[in-house]
C-alpha cells in the first residue's frame, strides 16, 4: 500500500502537469455510455497509457482516456472507459484511476454501468439508480496492509451510495419523465453471462441488477471518503423463464439509446451540487 500511495502521487503529479485544477467530481463511463463524454467542456484529454501506472482498457467500447473539464461550471475528471477483474487486473490496477481522482481534490464520484435487468418490474432501457450493492466478485481492493494515507483499514459500508444524490436522481428522472428505479447491484467476476439458475440465486440474495464493475471503485471511493451516486442501464433482461442469448451489439446498442436519460441525471445532480457549495 506504501508503494501505491506513491504511484498514485506520482500519476496525479503527472496530471497536475498537464491541468492546474482542482477537481470537485469524477464520473467513470460504463460500456455504451461513452457519449456523456460529449457534454464534458473538455480542457485535458490523457490517453490512459501516457499516465504512469495506469492500466490500459482492453474493453472494445471503452475509449480508454481521462477526460479533464468541466460540466455546469463545475470541474471533473471522467474516466472515458474502466477496468475490469476479467481483463486480468488486480483490485488494485481496477480502482488506481479512483485513487487518482480523489487525490485531484474530487470528493464525489459518479459510476455508471450497463447491466441486466433481473426485476420482472424493470424493463430494457430503464435507468436504476443504485441503492446498495452485493459483492460476489471474490475480490476486495483493500485486501492487504492498509496506509492510512489512503483511507481507514475498516471502512463501514452501511451506506455506499448518497442518498441526498439518490433523491436527487430520482426527482429528475421524475421531472424529465422518464422511468428511474432504485434498486440492488451485484457484482460477478465474469465474462461470460449467468446462467439460469445462477440469475435464480441472484435475484433471490435480494439483487435486481446483475454487472461486472463498479463494486470495487465505490469500496476504495468510501474507503477514501468520497460520497457517491451509481446509475445503471439496463441492456438486457434476466428472467430465467423468459431469457435470450445476449449479444454485445444490441446491449451496447440498449445503452447508446438510454444514455441521453442517464446524462440527464449526472448533469443534473453537477449542477445541484454547484450550487450546493
Amino acid at each position: 500500500m506504501q508503494n501505491l500511495y506513491n504511484q498514485v502521487k506520482e500519476a496525479a503529479g503527472f496530471i497536475r502537469e498537464k491541468w492546474k485544477g482542482v477537481a470537485k467530481a469524477g464520473i467513470v463511463l460504463g460500456t455504451g455510455i461513452g457519449n456523456l463524454a460529449k457534454q464534458i467542456n473538455a480542457t485535458v484529454t490523457l490517453p490512459y497509457s501516457d499516465i504512469p501506472h495506469f492500466p490500459r482498457s482492453t474493453v472494445e467500447s471503452h475509449a480508454g482516456n481521462l477526460i479533464i473539464g468541466s460540466i455546469n461550471n463545475v470541474d471533473i475528471i471522467a474516466m472515458e472507459g474502466r477496468f475490469h477483474a476479467y481483463e486480468g487486473y488486480t483490485p488494485s490496477q481496477i480502482t488506481f484511476p479512483i485513487r487518482v481522482i480523489r487525490e485531484l481534490g474530487a470528493d464525489t464520484l459518479f459510476v455508471s454501468n450497463a447491466c441486466g435487468g433481473m426485476n420482472p418490474q424493470h424493463q430494457k432501457g430503464d435507468i436504476v439508480v443504485i441503492e446498495d450493492h452485493i459483492n460476489l466478485l471474490g475480490l476486495n481492493p483493500l485486501v492487504g496492509i492498509n496506509d492510512e494515507k489512503l483511507g481507514p483499514r475498516f471502512p463501514d459500508m452501511c451506506e455506499p451510495y448518497d442518498k441526498t444524490m439518490i433523491e436527487w436522481a430520482l426527482e429528475i428522472g421524475r421531472k424529465e419523465n422518464f422511468v428511474v428505479h432504485k434498486g440492488v447491484y451485484v457484482a460477478v467476476l465474469g465474462p461470460n453471462l449467468e446462467t439460469r439458475a445462477e440469475y435464480r440465486f441472484l435475484r433471490g440474495i435480494g439483487a435486481d441488477v446483475v454487472g461486472m464493475s463498479t463494486v470495487p471503485e465505490v469500496i476504495v471511493a468510501i474507503h477514501a471518503g468520497m460520497k457517491v451516486l451509481g446509475l445503471s442501464i439496463i441492456t438486457d433482461m434476466c428472467l430465467p423463464d423468459a431469457i435470450k442469448p445476449a449479444i454485445v451489439e444490441e446491449i451496447i446498442a440498449v445503452a447508446n439509446e438510454a444514455e441521453p436519460k442517464l446524462t440527464k441525471i449526472i448533469c443534473g445532480v453537477i449542477k445541484k451540487l454547484s450550487t450546493a457549495q
